[in-house]
């Protein structure tokens, strides 16, 4: 239900189009993206399902980080996805240095008073990404992969600890250890999937299936896909 009254919003914004003063926002409107709501159910059916290949895989192909939203600013993504995602705000200094702050890393619950302390994880790995698609990507578009900062589900600072332990690794083989996080957690593994048109193998998509149908049946997927 949530789904379809997103969709008819969408349909009454696009009937709003003609209305817009120039062609070129006409254009614009035309060709933005929809926002998708959905169940996680639902959400987990439209992953598409191949077989995984890592070979020729590099981190150096996705380039990041890169200088941010805002080239202007002096921090590049990391900084500022750290600045966005502070329960108290650090100061930014000269060079984007980030001094004081509080983070709450949600993987493991931890709460974090140093920036030095902080991964920023891609949600869904580089390593991950590759294999379920982006190895066919231009250059461009592995970096506009590493840098999402316009999902703020794509990146995400937890502890350095449990983000090396998650590594390269799907649902199938590793879930954040607070019990809390993981519904969460699967959500938006699959809202980045379906932002970015990867695809699962066999093993993640069952994994998925198996919190999608059991203890976040309740859990909403919400994501807009990159053209």
């Amino acid at each position: 239900m949530i789904k379809n009254l997103v969709r008819t919003f969408g349909a009454l914004s696009l009937a709003l189009v003609p209305l817009l003063s120039s062609p070129a926002a006409h254009a614009a409107a035309l060709a933005a993206p929809v926002a998708e709501v959905t169940t996680l159910a639902d959400a987990v059916g439209l992953v598409q399902v191949t077989e995984e290949d890592r070979t020729g895989y590099t981190r150096t192909k996705f380039k990041h980080w890169n200088s941010g939203d805002d080239a202007g600013d002096g921090c590049n993504t990391r900084a500022e996805v750290l600045i966005a995602e502070a329960v108290v705000a650090p100061t930014v200094e000269a060079g984007c240095k980030l001094t004081g702050g509080t983070w709450r890393s949600y993987y493991d619950g931890q709460e974090v008073t140093s920036a030095g302390s902080l991964d920023i994880d891609h949600m869904v790995p580089l390593a991950e990404a590759w294999d379920s698609g982006a190895s066919a990507w231009s250059a461009a578009r592995r970096e506009a992969y590493a840098n999402d900062q316009g999902a703020d589900v794509s990146l995400v600072a937890v502890t350095a600890r449990s983000n090396r332990q998650k590594s390269d690794q799907d649902p199938a083989d590793w879930m954040p250890p607070s019990p809390e996080a993981q519904c969460r957690y699967v959500g938006e593994w699959v809202a980045t999937k379906l932002r970015w048109a990867l695809t699962a193998d066999d093993r993640e998509l069952e994994a998925l299936k198996v919190y999608a149908e059991g203890p976040c049946e309740d859990t909403i997927v919400r994501y807009t896909p990159v053209v």
